[in-house]
């Protein structure tokens, strides 16, 4: 196919070698493949929430510091005394906003891999080298090549998902330090925390200890993944740095409303969340039951299972729960390290057990 001369002469090279990110249709599909939390808001909370989202001014700009919002994420989500946050459209706006903040020339970003996919993506949109770092057979970190790495590209950025995706599971805390430790002044480590609701740790407590730590978060999978926001915690050098890369009213009114609504609430989302770490251990106890999967240790609100049964693939096993009406996500092909892998969203005990179901009757085709 030829491309027309505007896009070859106007468009990045490396953006058009790039597919855009796919979301496939999961209507009339049990939906277990982005990690959403199942469950929605109480009937007379609903009703309060459209209430209060009635009275909103939606002719007007939204206040641009946000200031009761970030109040409330201060108060309610654990942030340090003397510590503020920066809001941003869910966490890829946040890791955008950092990537244009520390795009020197020659800036390098460096992560484990398998990890999230935006780390990377993020620092080639702004002109930054990625580099990854593979992690253990295991899925544990490589501390001595994360150390390595450090140490030979001394990167502007570094990230550590805790937990981490696609692989759900806790680095450990020592090596973390150890990584924060040799990265120094020289740079930033992120610790991205979207999956924390369902950890039962969080590295924010110690934040005040490591001047070059910025803690991410979002409230995506805690059960507002609809509204988009997410917000980090850092020294206030580093947040006022950032604040002046964020795009102005970058959170809608709407989305402002609505999370602050819902933090009012907040036990709401705590005994879901509850309920889903209870149904992350059914679900896991089951799945170890089967013979020809192999499941990993899960912090998150998602299990990572190889198929080892020779002769099906992560891909053929897709396919087979996909006929079946469930959608979960291939991750095989993303690293080698995930070869013959899926990618499970814990959901209701209702919808783990059509899953459960579809996978036995899929594995016995």
């Amino acid at each position: 196919m030829s491309i027309m001369p505007v896009v070859q002469n106007v468009i990045r090279a490396d953006v058009r070698a790039l597919s855009a990110y796919h979301v496939p249709d999961a209507s009339g599909l049990v939906k277990l493949d982005a990690m959403e939390n199942p469950y929605m808001l109480p009937p007379e909370l609903q009703q309060a929430l459209a209430e209060r989202l009635s009275a909103l001014a939606l002719n007007r700009y939204p206040v641009p510091g946000y200031t009761a919002l970030k109040a409330a994420i201060r108060e309610r989500m654990g942030i340090p005394a003397g510590y503020d946050v920066v809001l941003g459209n869910g966490s890829d706006e946040l890791i955008s906003i950092v990537s244009v903040a520390c795009a020197k020339p020659g800036a390098k970003v460096l992560a484990p891999v398998p990890g999230f996919v935006m780390y990377a993506m993020s620092a080639q949109f702004a002109g930054l080298e990625f580099v990854g770092v593979p992690l253990k057979a295991d899925l544990t970190l490589d501390l001595d090549a994360m150390l390595d790495a450090v140490r030979t590209h001394r990167p502007a950025i570094t990230y550590l998902a805790y937990p981490n995706n696609p692989t759900g599971n806790l680095f450990d805390l020592d090596a973390m330090l150890a990584i924060i430790r040799e990265v120094g002044d020289s740079g930033i480590v992120i610790v991205d925390e979207a999956y924390q609701p369902f950890a039962g740790t969080s590295f924010m407590p110690l934040l005040p200890r490591h001047p070059n730590v910025v803690v991410m978060r979002t409230v995506s999978k805690l059960g507002l993944a609809g509204i988009r926001l997410g917000y980090l915690s850092a020294s206030a050098e580093l947040l006022a740095e950032f604040d002046k890369v964020r795009p102005p009213y970058n959170i809608n009114v709407l989305t402002e409303a609505t999370a602050g609504f819902v933090l009012e609430h907040a036990d709401v989302l705590d005994v879901q969340a509850a309920d889903i770490r209870a149904e992350r251990e059914k679900l896991s106890a089951a799945l170890a039951a089967i013979p020809g999967l192999h499941v990993f240790p899960s912090a998150a609100n998602f299990l990572l299972v190889r198929v080892t049964r020779g002769g099906l693939g992560s891909a053929d096993l897709f396919a087979r729960l996909l006929e079946r009406k469930v959608l979960v996500k291939n991750v095989g092909k993303m690293h080698p390290l995930l070869e013959n892998c899926l990618r499970v969203t814990v959901s209701t005990p209702a919808e783990n057990v059509l899953f459960l179901t579809a996978l036995q009757s899929s594995l016995t085709t």
